[in-house]
């Protein structure tokens, strides 16, 4: 989840500098970067937490000798063109990982990207972030999933349009050709509980 710090303008070497330093506290004080504006990250719903968990481990074990890693929600991801940072819920990089420095904390090429839906960072995650991760000519496949209902939006590039094709059944599969596996719905929702 994302809410906007009060504005400060910091450069883009002034906000790593700071996350950085905050890395040992990073679960409470992490933040998101926009063109000079700090957006501050809060912490996750129960649900949120367990479905990242569901698809990092099964992005480990599926991926597993194919050239492919998954990093879970704390590996930044650069978005230079815009200026931008981010925490995705899940990236996933299939050739050789580019950082944006000899830190190895900022990747530049993610080929698939996971946001965990939140009531407060929806429209975000759907609308202006999307837009921004759409500047990533690495990146193949968006996924989008709620956590209140079994629904999984998935946009897949195709030249310059992004296909949508969305899932609501547990018994179907989750299609990721850019790096050759399937994901269960299943498993992705595993132990998730659903309000009444």
């Amino acid at each position: 989840m994302a809410t906007r710090a009060a504005q400060t303008y910091l450069t883009p070497e002034e906000y790593i500098t700071l996350e950085r330093k905050a890395i040992p506290d990073a679960d409470t004080v992490r933040s998101e970067y926009i063109s000079g504006e700090i957006i501050a990250m809060s912490g996750a719903s129960f649900a949120h937490n367990l479905i990242t968990y569901n698809i990092s481990g099964e992005f480990r074990t599926r991926l597993r000798g194919s050239g492919c890693l998954a990093f879970a929600n704390k590996m930044r991801v650069s978005i230079p063109s815009v200026n931008s940072y981010f925490y995705p819920d899940v990236s996933v990089v299939c050739e050789e990982p580019r950082f944006q420095d000899d830190v190895f904390d900022t990747l530049l090429n993610p080929i698939v990207i996971v946001e965990v839906l939140s009531p407060s960072t929806e429209a975000y995650d759907r609308g202006d972030k999307f837009a921004h991760y759409r500047q990533l000519t690495s990146l193949q496949e968006y996924i989008l999933v709620s956590q209140d209902k079994v629904r999984v939006d998935h946009y897949v590039r195709h030249a310059a349009q992004w296909i949508l094709t969305d899932f609501q059944e547990l018994e179907q599969q989750l299609p990721l050709t850019s790096i050759q596996c399937e994901l269960p719905l299943q498993e992705i929702y595993e132990s998730v509980p659903f309000p009444e």
